[in-house]
């Protein structure tokens, strides 16, 4: 196994740097030998790369054992086969062969995962104007309010109040990347405010403004903006068809992460967009059917005499079978 040493005064700043670039191996445990700790890397060439002066070596390293509620749980009872955490929140989907053994099933996840303190299950489908989801109690704190970490940003949330989903995560430091110092960025649908927050905490943007109808999600994200201590973003609470078009200005970067129809308010990114902004539309498509996203940006913008170049297509996580989301990244041009 390939490893990077440093000693034990660095290893905070070497880990760090590794995790950043995801070149830290997680399938292995890191070990210690007297003043040094030996990290396991997925590339050498890309860490050596970074680490120029670093100093490798090869090791046998214990693979990670992985956190198993289900061996806590008889083998004849069915399980959820993945779950979401959001903070110290577990959010698990209950089929109807696994409610007599609901409780059973939560209490193991609370026993396994320690830095858990509540475990919800999904009561209904995403649904409404602010596509949010009924959750029930089953075990632990009884709450639904929570504080979650991500890309050197912290979002506190009602996981029940507002639409928001930790598997994004590594599709937003994906956008950020792309960022460069001094853009203007405009988040459409921004809820609680992860784009935006990740974007300022992770970047040198001059400005960003984000705009949500849902005016509980708009008042958490006023608060994640201060608990940030961020000073460069601007959090509007209104109705984009009506807020967007009355914004006196043009950016540089327009992202669109509404999780259903986005396409539909395409019209209005036209409005504050110049030659050269960048368009990040998301959707949900079947992955035979990734052209119908295609399709629907060149028909509006065909409809509006916009002319643009598509950048890529990118799948950001699977939504169901077969299905996934997807962000269509393309340029205008004038």
């Amino acid at each position: 196994m390939n490893t990077i040493k440093c000693n034990l005064k660095s290893a905070q700043k070497t880990k760090k740097l590794l995790i950043e670039n995801n070149l830290l191996d997680r399938l292995h445990i890191p070990i210690k030998e007297n003043s040094f700790i030996f990290f396991p890397i997925n590339s050498f060439k890309k860490t050596k790369m970074i680490f120029k002066n670093g100093i490798f070596e090869k090791k046998e390293l214990d693979k990670v054992k992985k956190k198993d509620f289900k061996s806590l749980l008889p083998k004849n009872i069915d399980v959820p086969s993945s779950f979401d955490v959001i903070g110290d929140i577990i959010i698990i989907e209950i089929k109807e062969n696994m409610i007599k053994n609901e409780k059973k099933i939560a209490k193991a996840l609370l026993k396994t995962y320690k830095n858990t303190k509540t475990i919800l299950k999904k009561a209904g489908e995403h649904s409404g104007e602010f596509r949010t989801q009924a959750l029930k109690y089953l075990a632990g704190i009884n709450k639904k309010e929570t504080a979650y970490k991500e890309n050197n940003t912290k979002i506190s949330l009602d996981v029940e109040k507002i639409y928001f989903s930790s598997r994004l995560s590594t599709e937003r430091k994906r956008i950020f990347k792309k960022i460069k110092k001094g853009e203007k960025v405009l988040v459409m649908f921004a809820g609680c405010g992860p784009y935006p927050l990740t974007i300022s905490k992770n970047t040198n943007a001059k400005k960003i403004i984000g705009v949500e109808k849902n005016p509980i999600a708009s008042e958490y994200f006023n608060k994640n903006i201060i608990l940030n201590k961020i000073n460069n973003i601007e959090a509007i609470n209104g109705d984009v068809k009506k807020i967007v078009p009355k914004l006196d200005e043009k950016f540089d970067r327009i992202i669109m992460p509404l999780p259903k129809d986005a396409a539909e308010f395409l019209y209005l990114a036209f409005h504050v967009s110049k030659k050269g902004t960048i368009i990040h539309l998301y959707g949900f498509e079947h992955e035979k059917e990734f052209n119908i996203a295609l399709k629907k940006v060149d028909d509006v913008c065909r409809k509006h005499n916009i002319k643009y170049k598509l950048i890529e297509l990118v799948k950001c996580g699977q939504y169901s079978p077969g299905k996934f989301r997807i962000c269509v990244d393309f340029k205008i041009l004038s």
